[in-house]
């Protein structure tokens, strides 16, 4: 749509999944409400493509995962969206077996460490620490979307010593060398601490713990459940319940400035400007930098590489006490045992690309087939997702397209090497005869959905407490940009990260709250 209007109460500054929701929450309140979305669609990372000619999958191009959105925000806005459990949670080929995660039968699992590992050592430190980690879940999820506590008011809440020092004090690797003895159940724990961050277990800064924190307490369970629809249902929704109450949403209108006297703001866009009382940024700290005309930050360092995949089958396991059905509905890990994540580390930090690429990849389709319509259902297709880890962008920069290929290559095989036939038999084809795979790297998703350096959380993740005490409105709810009148309302916010909506919430709090 076009604005007609010369000033809104609040201009959001990018329509992904965080600037909907702050979109919709004030909208609601009666605020009159501007998103400007460089993109010609809303929904950022958040989105479902139809990316392979004459396939009609809608694939989760870019995140693909939902743990951290809270019900609350479904509830308020009257989203028409839902995820689904998954109830297996991981499976590690190990040789001609692995390690199976259950969360429907303890039993099973019990029995997949003991084959594994010799002994039922290894899983009652897993019950025991994963047991730990959902009461820590319980008590420190609700209050993502409540004013920050101080540091002494969430060790208060948390009320458990040794818990709060494993997590928030002490490198996590010191609790997981202590806790588990063999070297999958080790790296399996670690993934958790190194998604989409560029860190080992021992870091003594605590960017791992503080990635780990945020991947076991969402929902106050820790679950990484799948959108039924596919991301894309999640922001299509949004964007739905932002114009309905009365948002207005213009897409392909690029923002090239933000002006403040810390009283009004003018924002700079493709088609002229707008006044607002109020700018909440859908960007990282680093593009709001520029849109300010402020000194750049250090740019940010994304870690992953994501591929894409349509098959005609699963593949199939050498391991025949676990079907593909069950090992690749919940997380299927590769080349993530302890001492391998810390090799590709060691190599990436050297500036070379790590000789075994980690990875870990899930079937969408296997839990939510509706993403699949038309002959590809017929078919019966399914979809792949893999994540890699220990990719920074550094090593993209050279020569990107030869650095992304020799990585796809390398981190494919890995995958074969775990399986009972080549990944690439199991591809399906596009209408032009082109296996179904898209690799995206740091720099692809920094170019595309304006990620700095590719980085998915905008800027290293902050532990969920203010660090300093703030007498407004904006640093109460941790989206202060340290200008007046403009909030941060996307991932780089304290609390972001992750397709949560609580950025976008807080900084919706934080404008009414003034």
């Amino acid at each position: 749509m076009i604005s007609t209007r010369s000033s809104y109460d609040v201009v959001v500054v990018g329509g992904g999944h965080n600037g909907l929701v702050a979109a919709a929450y004030l909208a609601r309140a009666g605020r009159s409400v501007l998103v400007l979305e460089r993109q010609d669609h809303t929904g950022g990372a958040a989105v479902s493509t139809r990316m392979f000619a004459g396939v009609d999958a809608r694939v989760s191009r870019y995140s693909y995962l939902v743990s951290l959105l809270p019900r609350r925000i479904v509830r308020d806005l009257g989203l028409r969206f839902d995820t689904r459990r998954r109830r297996i949670s991981s499976y590690t080929p190990v040789g001609a077996g692995g390690l199976l995660v259950d969360t429907g039968s303890a039993s099973r699992t019990r029995q997949s460490f003991e084959r594994l590992t010799g002994s039922p050592r290894d899983y009652e430190a897993w019950q025991e620490f994963y047991g730990a980690m959902e009461r820590l879940a319980q008590r420190v999820f609700p209050t993502l979307t409540e004013p920050l506590p101080s540091r002494d008011e969430l060790r208060t809440l948390v009320d458990d010593a040794e818990i709060w020092d494993a997590v928030f004090e002490r490198p996590l690797g010191e609790t997981i060398e202590s806790r588990f003895a063999d070297d999958t159940v080790r790296g399996v724990v670690l993934t958790d601490a190194l998604i989409g961050t560029f860190t080992h277990a021992n870091d003594p800064t605590l960017r791992q713990n503080r990635c780990f924190l945020y991947h076991v307490i969402g929902g106050g369970t820790g679950d990484w459940d799948v959108p039924l629809g596919g991301m894309g249902a999640l922001t299509d929704a949004l964007a739905a319940a932002a114009r309905a109450a009365g948002a207005h949403i213009m897409t392909g209108c690029e923002v090239t400035g933000i002006d403040t006297d810390g009283l009004t703001c003018e924002v700079r866009h493709a088609d002229g400007t707008v006044g607002a009382g109020y700018v909440l940024v859908n960007a990282s700290p680093y593009e709001l930098a520029r849109l300010l005309g402020e000194p750049l930050p250090t740019k940010p360092e994304g870690s992953q590489l994501k591929l894409n995949m349509v098959l005609n089958r699963l593949p199939r396991l050498r391991d025949d006490a676990v079907g593909p059905g069950d090992a690749f509905a919940g997380t299927f890990h590769i080349a993530e045992s302890y001492e391998r994540l810390d090799r590709a580390y060691r190599e990436a930090s050297r500036g070379a690309l790590p000789s075994a690429p980690p990875s870990e990849i899930y079937c969408h389709t296997l839990t939510d087939p509706s993403i699949m319509s038309g002959d590809a259902a017929a078919r019966g297709l399914h979809t792949m997702t893999l994540f890699g880890l220990h990719t920074p962008a550094r090593l993209f920069v050279d020569d990107p397209e030869a650095a992304k290929a020799a990585l796809v290559d390398a981190t494919l095989a890995q995958l074969d090497a775990v399986l009972a036939e080549p990944i690439a038999d199991c591809l399906a084809t596009d209408a032009d005869g082109v296996p179904c795979l898209e690799a995206k790297s740091p720099l692809d998703l920094e170019r595309e959905v304006g990620l700095p350096g590719g980085h998915i959380f905008h800027r290293d993740l902050a532990f969920p407490f203010a660090t300093e005490a703030g007498d407004d409105s904006a640093a109460r709810w941790g989206v202060d940009s340290g200008r007046a009148r403009v909030l941060l309302c996307g991932a780089g916010a304290v609390r972001g990260g992750g397709v949560s909506g609580i950025p976008g919430h807080n900084a919706a709090m934080a404008v009414l709250e003034s």
